[in-house]
């Protein structure tokens, strides 16, 4: 599973909210989704009073790092799965 188009285009926050909860639509289950969802928001919960533009986008850069990497393990974790059921 591959990171959703645009991630290089995501350059302020609001544009990595969108991002990343796209990229949680992509997720298998409803429960992986909701998981990733409440992360995603508690995340912003945590950074929003940040206000270096520095700062702001070591966390931009991060955050996608961080779903990438989640998408290609989800994604190994399918194939595994479907190997199994083979």
């Amino acid at each position: 599973m591959a990171p959703l188009p645009g991630a290089e285009l995501v350059q302020r926050p609001l544009q990595l909210y969108r991002y990343l909860l796209r990229c949680c639509q992509q997720l298998p289950t409803k429960g992986i989704q909701e998981h990733y969802k409440h992360a995603v928001r508690q995340s912003f919960r945590v950074h929003s009073d940040e206000d270096n533009p520095e700062r702001i986008q070591q966390i931009i850069k991060r955050a996608i790092e961080d779903a990438d990497w989640i998408m290609n393990k989800v994604s190994a974790w399918l194939s595994s799965t479907c190997q199994l059921g083979d």
